[in-house]
């Protein structure tokens, strides 16, 4: 019976996540259909670094089809991340009180603007330094295939735009005093080694140039938090 009754107490719960997903997809999908007008003309600026199309190939029939798909799906995730990030928001509101609610809301343009900074970022800074060094390594010029060269770019753009959004998650957990900044602070030493370690599994190389690279934003990124936490206490 208890069983039975929760159950019943969450599947009101559960109807509320279900619409919050469909709406979240329908707005995906608008959105990837919606960049396929512009997504030739993004492919064009993402292989700026490597020199252009020029210097990649393709093996595969389809694997320019896949490319440009996978461009068009990272463009409409971008696209759509305002209606994503607000079904979210409205998913986890109702058990919250009124002041945390009106956080949680005005949070929302600050996801989209952290998440493209993020993936400014990838393009202006770690692009431009890894791709050299990549493609030129040990003197031996290498073309990459279209794919491979596409695959770790969207991947990197997507991950590290991510983390960008630390600043703003650590923020609201200390407004709703979860975590405050004394306890960041003393969490320093932890935060240097994740730093490192994510940047290790981001990076498409184990150089500690390009490693260094990431790690100094993402612990700029949490100083940040610790800054904006203490301001929201």
């Amino acid at each position: 019976m208890k069983a039975d009754s929760l159950l019943a107490g969450l599947a009101p719960h559960f109807n509320e996540l279900r619409s919050r997903l469909l709406k979240s997809l329908i707005a995906l999908i608008v959105c990837v259909l919606v960049s396929f007008v512009f997504t030739e003309q993004i492919i064009n600026i993402l292989v700026e670094p490597i020199g252009g199309l020029q210097n990649l190939q393709s093996i595969e029939v389809t694997e320019t089809i896949s490319v440009f798909m996978k461009v068009a799906l990272l463009a409409g995730f971008i696209l759509a991340l305002p209606v994503i990030a607000y079904q979210i928001v409205a998913f986890i509101v109702p058990g919250l009180e009124p002041r945390e609610k009106r956080w949680l809301f005005l949070s929302i343009p600050f996801i989209v603007i952290l998440f493209l900074g993020g993936v400014a970022f990838t393009y202006f800074v770690m692009l431009r330094a890894a791709i050299p060094f990549l493609v030129e390594f040990m003197g031996v010029k290498t073309i990459p295939r279209l794919s491979n060269y596409m695959g770790f770019v969207t991947n990197l753009m997507f991950w590290i735009g991510v983390c960008f959004e630390a600043p703003l998650v650590v923020m609201i957990l200390a407004k709703m005093k979860i975590v405050n900044a004394r306890m960041l602070i003393k969490g320093w030493r932890v935060a240097i080694v994740l730093s490192a370690g994510l940047a290790a599994v981001i990076t498409p190389t184990t150089d500690p140039v390009n490693m260094g690279l990431l790690m100094a934003p993402l612990m700029a990124l949490y100083l940040l938090s610790i800054l904006l936490a203490f301001l929201v206490r």
